[in-house]
């Protein structure tokens, strides 16, 4: 199993000093208020978190997918808000490192790496989640530039992003329709609107908007490598990191609630000694830690595969699958620990709890996963 490096383990010694300092002790009361944490984001700007799936010479310093799940959990363990910050912002990243043009890469990606330029993916629409394939946002040639209309939703930082990575069709007649699929990057500009902010049970502090397109040109020199049809294959392959950070989301929520919960149980008495020791506490404990270590496990699997150049749609799918349901099991769990308190909003384990199930349905729902998880076991499995 590959180690990190001396590097990687000071980088998240940072992150997880941050999260401890300056994270902790206001996340709540940013959480509760719904405010958007402009502090902490200049932070992580300052820390070089947002470079951190950016290659050399475009940033200063990549890291390996295991160092990046790692730093997700830390971050989320603070607060997930700030983890799904940075998260679509990182899958861009490597969208435009691994298909972009070389003038792609050099206009976008060193701003990225410091946070300057900040961005964010496009994917669902109003009418359709999953069925990426479905979608019905167009992109015309019209001259030098594509005319784009249609709408987006669930798009987080959509306010502050100076980049969207959206995917859209070319051509709508295409057969099968994933040839007619493409993904543009595009810039706020006339013809693009962001619409309204979405109200959400969990995730305060970034906005999760809509997105309306009414002939929004963006330049032919927008299309993602140069070549049209191919965005549709691009995502998935960006979703396998999408996934792999959402799994490292989970993580670090359901890391925070066992934490808490550890703490709450050798406090808190119940006729006369520290709740742990009742069996029916200490079994809710012993199932919360397995269950995170294996989550753990899976998601760090998925990223070494994905380090090591191999397909991991399967082990991708695996992590966000078992990392967010347990995840949401955990975070229960730690309600039921902390009794009354686990329903105040004077403890953090009710944002726990809230928060939990944005992995659920996040980068495609967890029945999806299920679809991509089988279709992979068959083809990996094939009779002959």
């Amino acid at each position: 199993m590959p180690e990190l490096t001396e590097e990687e383990h000071a980088i998240v010694g940072v992150v997880a000093d941050f999260v401890d300092r300056e994270v902790r002790p206001v996340a709540r009361d940013l959480e509760h208020a719904n405010t958007y944490p402009e502090h902490l984001i200049d932070r992580m700007k300052e820390l070089g978190v947002f470079g951190l799936a950016v290659p050399e010479p475009y940033g200063e310093v990549a890291v390996s997918k295991r160092c990046y799940v790692l730093v997700t959990e830390e971050l989320a363990r603070g607060w997930m808000s700030l983890a799904g910050a940075f998260g679509g912002h990182t899958v861009v990243s490597h969208l435009i490192a691994v298909f972009g043009t070389e003038e792609q890469k050099r206009r976008y990606l060193p701003r990225m790496a410091t946070g300057e330029l900040r961005a964010t993916m496009a994917l669902t629409e109003p009418s359709g989640g999953s069925d990426l394939q479905a979608i019905t946002t167009t992109a015309r040639r019209d001259g030098d530039h594509y005319v784009v209309n249609g709408a987006k939703i669930w798009i987080t930082n959509a306010r502050r992003a100076g980049l969207i990575a959206l995917l859209c069709k070319t051509d709508p007649e295409a057969s099968p329709r994933h040839r007619g699929i493409s993904i543009l990057l595009v810039e706020p500009g006339p013809g693009l609107t962001v619409s309204r902010d979405l109200p959400k049970l969990g995730y305060k502090g970034v906005e999760s908007c809509e997105l309306a397109f009414d002939d929004h040109r963006a330049p032919l020199g927008a299309l993602l490598g140069g070549v049209e049809g191919k965005g549709f294959a691009q995502m998935m392959r960006g979703l396998e990191v999408g996934r792999i950070q959402v799994a490292a989301r989970a993580l670090g929520v359901g890391r925070a609630a066992l934490e808490d919960s550890l703490r709450y149980a050798q406090e808190r008495e119940a006729f006369g000694r520290p709740i742990w020791q009742h069996q029916s506490i200490g079994n809710y404990l012993a199932d919360m830690a397995t269950r995170l270590q294996a989550a753990r496990l899976l998601t760090l699997d998925a990223a070494d595969r994905l380090d090591g150049g191999e397909r991991c749609d399967l082990e991708a799918g695996m992590a966000k699958l078992y990392a967010s349901e347990a995840a949401m099991r955990i975070a229960l769990d730690a309600v039921r620990i902390h009794g009354a308190a686990g329903y105040s909003t004077e403890f953090d384990v009710e944002r726990y709890f809230r928060d939990a199930p944005l992995m659920i349905v996040g980068e495609g729902t967890n029945e999806i996963q299920r679809n991509v998880i089988v279709r992979q076991l068959i083809d990996r499995h094939r009779l002959r």
